[in-house]
């Protein structure tokens, strides 16, 4: 059976991993520091980061961790080395981070990825990853196919196309047997969980530590909320003009911050502030006539970073993308209601000055510490 199947342990193997390791940091293993520069000594805090005041328990609410996986700074760190992995890959030439691309928002610039070859694409654009810990529901992947970031980090390995672990390459045993034979990852998987166990559940838990500490929260729009935040002023101060904003930036943000009815486009109606993750009661956003099936968006964090956009990547800009929701919006059963006038799809009618407002507010969304922190980049030696 497929190491997969072990999944009912996963709850168990998480809560002994901290009782059968070495509290005490030993020594980083020959093999891990020739690899990587992963030190045991010094390592990153992917736990629990400092978080603006405005990150608080409605926030913390939001969270999609499951008891079965708490946060781990050494089982976020072995995630952020099977991130990078080319070796993950049947052919060695394919990675997560070659899909989700840090420098751009933790997406691919092209509209669908390679993986392990040219022959194939994926079926989808690859999602941004910022602030995924605050996805609601927890599901993941664009046809919301997967529940939680667990189920879905082990599934591009099991992919032709991705990372080629299909039944016809010897499916994930293969990988786990490749693995096992890899210098560093025994240590690392030891270091991280108590044992040298190298099994799905594993890899699962930390891949989803890793990108689940992606938390963007220093972007232009976070360094002016910061300033007028206040937990007991009406809608958090999210009305208010931010002091570091342009006149054009403001008008962006108080348009997307603003309801229909009260005369702003109601963007965060469905994509929250502060972490702009969409509503976990959203639907269709009507891309095409007659959709049924329901689509999940990634957080806007980075958005300016990361097109085209769309679960096809149609939109080449974000002009293209406020266009289409001023005035290209179709019906459809899984419409979401907000979407709507009526029984029709809403058009907003923005002008040329409103949409080229929204499209400069949405630029201050884009996190540069997060495109830059060491924390989340290529821990490898190459």
């Amino acid at each position: 059976m497929r190491s997969i199947r072990a999944l009912t342990c996963a709850a168990a193997i998480v809560a002994l991993a901290a009782c059968g390791r070495e509290d005490a940091p030993p020594p980083t293993p020959a093999g891990v520091a020739a690899a990587t520069r992963i030190d045991f000594a010094q390592v990153a805090n992917y736990a629990a980061p400092p978080l603006p005041a405005y990150f608080d328990g409605t926030v913390a609410a939001l969270d999609n961790s499951p008891a079965s996986n708490p946060g781990d700074d050494r089982v976020a760190t072995l995630g952020r080395v099977l991130f990078y992995d080319l070796r993950l890959s049947t052919n060695n030439r394919s990675s997560c981070a070659a899909c989700h691309q840090q420098r751009i928002g933790f997406t691919d610039p092209l509209r669908f990825s390679n993986g392990i070859s040219t022959a194939g694409t994926t079926d989808f654009h690859a999602m941004r990853l910022g602030n995924l810990r605050y996805w609601r529901p927890g599901s993941a992947f664009w046809d919301r196919r997967m529940p939680t970031a667990e189920a879905q980090a082990s599934q591009p390995l099991h992919s032709l196309v991705e990372m080629g672990w299909g039944e016809t390459a010897g499916g994930i045993d293969a990988l786990l047997r490749k693995m096992a034979a890899t210098a560093y990852y025994p240590d690392l998987f030891a270091w991280a969980f108590g044992s040298a166990t190298i099994s799905e559940p594993r890899i699962q838990q930390a891949l989803a530590q890793f990108v689940r500490a992606m938390v963007s929260h220093d972007s232009r729009w976070d360094a002016g909320y910061a300033r007028v935040f206040s937990p007991t002023a009406p809608n958090r101060a999210l009305d208010v003009d931010l002091p570091n904003f342009t006149a054009q930036e403001n008008h962006g943000r108080h348009l997307f911050m603003t309801s229909v009815d009260q005369g702003g486009a109601g963007c965060a109606s469905c994509h929250r502030p502060p972490t702009f993750a969409l509503a976990a009661d959203a639907r269709s956003n009507g891309l095409d006539a007659g959709e049924t099936r329901l689509f999940k968006a990634p957080s806007l964090r980075s958005v300016g970073l990361s097109g085209p956009y769309m679960h096809d990547g149609r939109f080449a800009t974000l002009a293209e993308v406020i266009d289409f929701y001023a005035s290209g919006i179709q019906d459809g059963p899984a419409l979401d209601p907000r979407l709507r006038d009526g029984g029709a799809p809403r058009r907003l009618h923005l002008d040329a000055t409103d949409r080229a407002a929204l499209v400069a507010f949405l630029k201050t969304l884009d996190d540069p510490a997060l495109t830059t922190d060491p924390r989340f980049g290529d821990p490898f030696r190459r």
